[in-house]
This record gives C-alpha cells, sequence and structure tokens, in this order.
C-alpha cells in the first residue's frame, strides 16, 4: 500500500499566552512573554518564583460546570483544546466512520495535583476516604480517554507518557497511524498541569528550574545567561486528517505532515547525549522519511529549553544534520515566551511551526540578547520577521533520551 499523505486541518490551543490558537499565536508575533510570579499556590519559602500558568482560567465557563466539576487541570486543557480543534476544522464524524478516528493526546506527568491534594486529604481522614473519582481523574491516559468520549472517536486512543517529547511523540504517532491505513482522522497532542509545589520542588533539587524573579529573563533560550526552563502549562490539539478524506469535504488545510523521526539516547535520565548525537539522529530520521534535503528546510522550532546543556547539544545536533546549511537557517524557541509546557510542549510547538508555514512567519526568541559562542546559529533575535518558508522543523528532546522530530510541508493547494 503506497503511503498516504496527512494534513492538519484543525488546530486549538491552551496556552500562557491565550485560550485558543489565535490568541496565542497573536501574543506570538507579538513578542509576549507569558512567564510571571506564581499564583496557582503559596511559593513565597521557595527558591522558584516563576512560572508560565494559564491565566485566569475557568473550567465552568470554558467547558461546562457539569462537565469540567471531576476532571483534572491537564484533562480541561486538552479537552478545550481538542474543542477548539474539532471546530476549527468543521468535520462531522459520521457514525459509522468512528472506528477510523483516534485521539493521541501525551503527558509528562498527567495529575499530579491530583496525587498532592488527596495525599494531604488522607494523611488527615485516612485512605479509605480518598475520593473515589482520584483514578480515573489522575491517571496520565484520561485525557485521550475524555477526548475520544467527547467527540465519540471509537479508533486508536492512547497516551504517550516521554516527557517533554510526549506532544511531539502524539502528533508524529498519528501522523503514522493515517499514513499507513489505520485511521483516516485523529485528534493527537499533549497536555500538561504541574505547576504544583511537589513538582516545582522536585525540579529545582535537579537545578533544571531558573530561579531568578524578573520574567524577562527568565526563559532565555541559546542566551549565555540562561539557567534553567521555566515551568509552563496548557495543551495543544491537532486535528490530522488524511489528505483526500480533507479535500473531499473542502476543509482549511494549515500544513502537511511529511516526515517523523524517534530516537533514545540511551546515555543518562536527564542529560542528553554528547554532542546532541541522539537529537541529530532524530531529526536525520525525520528528513529520510520524508525524502527531503536538508537544504530545503528553511526553519526549525527548536527543543530549546533555556538549559545549559541542552541549547548547546541541540545546536551540535542541528550543525550535525545540516552542515553548511546549518549557518543559513532560521532557529528559534517559543519557550521564551510560553516557558517550558513540558508534554505539551511539542503540540503547542507544532501548532506553531504550521502557522509559521502559513504566514510565512518566522517567530522569535524573545530575551536572547547576549550571544554564547557555543550557540552560534540564527536564533530570530530581538523580532520575528517575516520569510518564504517551503519546510519546517519542530524537536522535542525529553528527559530519560527521548527525541521526537516531526517536518511540515507549507501547503500550496
Amino acid at each position: 500500500m503506497a503511503k498516504r499523505r496527512v494534513v492538519i486541518t484543525g488546530m486549538g490551543a491552551v496556552t500562557p499566552l491565550g485560550h485558543s490558537v489565535s490568541k496565542s499565536w497573536e501574543a506570538v508575533r507579538a513578542g509576549e512573554c507569558g512567564i510571571a510570579p506564581i499564583s496557582l499556590f503559596d511559593a513565597s519559602d521557595m527558591k522558584v518564583s516563576l512560572a508560565a500558568e494559564v491565566k485566569e482560567w475557568d473550567p465552568a465557563a470554558t467547558l461546562g460546570a457539569r462537565e469540567s466539576k471531576h476532571l483534572a487541570r491537564f484533562t480541561q486543557f486538552a479537552l478545550a483544546a481538542a474543542r477548539e480543534a474539532m471546530d476549527d476544522s468543521g468535520l462531522a464524524l459520521d457514525a459509522d466512520k468512528a472506528d477510523r478516528a483516534g485521539v493521541i493526546i501525551g503527558s509528562g506527568i498527567g495529575g499530579v495535583a491530583e496525587t498532592e491534594s488527596q495525599q494531604m486529604r488522607c494523611s488527615v481522614r485516612g485512605y479509605d476516604r480518598c475520593s473515589p473519582y482520584y483514578i480515573p481523574s489522575g491517571i496520565s491516559n484520561m485525557a485521550a480517554g475524555q477526548v475520544a468520549i467527547a467527540f465519540g472517536f471509537k479508533g486508536m486512543c492512547t497516551c504517550p507518557v516521554t516527557a517533554c517529547a510526549s506532544g511531539t511523540n502524539a502528533v508524529g504517532d498519528a501522523f503514522r497511524q493515517i499514513r499507513d491505513g489505520y485511521a483516516d482522522v485523529m485528534l493527537a497532542g499533549g497536555t500538561e498541569a504541574a505547576i504544583t509545589p511537589l513538582s516545582i520542588g522536585g525540579f529545582t533539587t535537579m537545578r533544571a528550574l531558573h530561579t531568578g524573579d524578573d520574567p524577562s529573563c527568565a526563559s532565555i533560550p541559546f542566551d549565555a545567561r540562561r539557567s534553567g526552563f521555566v515551568m509552563g502549562e496548557g495543551a495543544g490539539v491537532c486535528l490530522l486528517e488524511e489528505l483526500e478524506h480533507a479535500q473531499a469535504r473542502g476543509a482549511h488545510i494549515y500544513a502537511e505532515l511529511v516526515g517523523y523521526g524517534v530516537t533514545c539516547d540511551a546515555f543518562h535520565i536527564t542529560a542528553p547525549s554528547e554532542n546532541g548525537e541522539g537529537a541529530a539522529r532524530a531529526m536525520q530520521l525525520t528528513l529520510e522519511d520524508a525524502g527531503v534535503d536538508p537544504s530545503r528546510v528553511g526553519y526549525i522550532n527548536a527543543h530549546g529549553t533555556s538549559t545549559k546543556l541542552n541549547d548547546e547539544r541541540e545546536t551540535q545536533a542541528i550543525k550535525t544534520v545540516f552542515g553548511e546549511h546549518a549557518q543559513e537557517l532560521a532557529v528559534s524557541s517559543t519557550k521564551s515566551m510560553t516557558g517550558h509546557m513540558l508534554g505539551a510542549a511539542g503540540a503547542v510547538e507544532a501548532i506553531f511551526t504550521a502557522l509559521a508555514l502559513q504566514d510565512s512567519y518566522l517567530p522569535a526568541t524573545i530575551g536572547c540578547e547576549e550571544p554564547d559562542s557555543a550557540c552560534d546559529l540564527d536564533y530570530v533575535t530581538g523580532e520575528g520577521r517575516s520569510a518564504s518558508l517551503s519546510y519546517a522543523m519542530s524537536n522535542s528532546l525529553g528527559f530519560g533520551g527521548h527525541n521526537a522530530c516531526i517536518l511540515m510541508k507549507a501547503w500550496e493547494g
């Protein structure tokens, strides 16, 4: 069977920059920073005081009071983003085709907030008084399950848990599911809501988080002053469709997915492999999967976490794969604006990559002002800019050595 073509026809997002794709993208184009002092809990006695929270989130207003009552925050985000993606796509799924429609939504940590709250409750009341909703609301796969229930998608439904690569794995796996003939439609993305005392504390003791109090220089990927990432939250969901299926109903097409590569460093539980070898292999596999020469790629939405090792080794990996063309590529990290959304990051960045292709626009890496000699590519510093793009790539590199990469092509239909 010939490989089928896969396109993006709907997108939804809940991010620190806005409760929709349009608001989030508008903020990206304006170079806005979504980082601010933590308000979800009292962090006054903690070393980390900043995060990129979803602001003014009202699940009852967005999803309905009854529907959202027993949904964990990460599931609320996913369901809201999926609804936007479905509305955006205009898809009306026939009941007899429901088994050809699936859901893949990843999450790095899932319902950690539910675990924390129930632990505190049960330590006082006893563990036989645990909420009956704790397990079905807190397990990571429930976001995908709730989305499938909401839209009646009866095909493959799963949840990649690959740390910071989860969202990109979800989009890439869904791409393969359609390309290889197992589905015609997939809702794919990632979601996260891990701005909690335990999560912040855990990442702090790892020395992974930025500990300053100035949002403007907190998440500054590729800058010589970078000192750790800033925790973010939210969700991104894309509706992927087989090309002929989309064209038959006159769907708007944002971009075409053409390649996907996945590797593991098999090196260290948190540090990337030497010289970014694992990330380089993922990018190389993606190009080979797409049959695209490296010289045709014009933009990379980098993993770009604002940590010392990631930014340096991702830069090395890009140079390994693209050679001399690396100096002509535009590379930026939208985490400079959204913070690091963990399992949701890759999905939201896939949306930004598709919009970069559609709008011929390169998002900036805001706050990157002091060059690092080890990070010497074009990181689109200062402001975003216009550019004619044919192909764009998005990278996600997670703890555990998980590397995932997708390649998109500008839609010219």
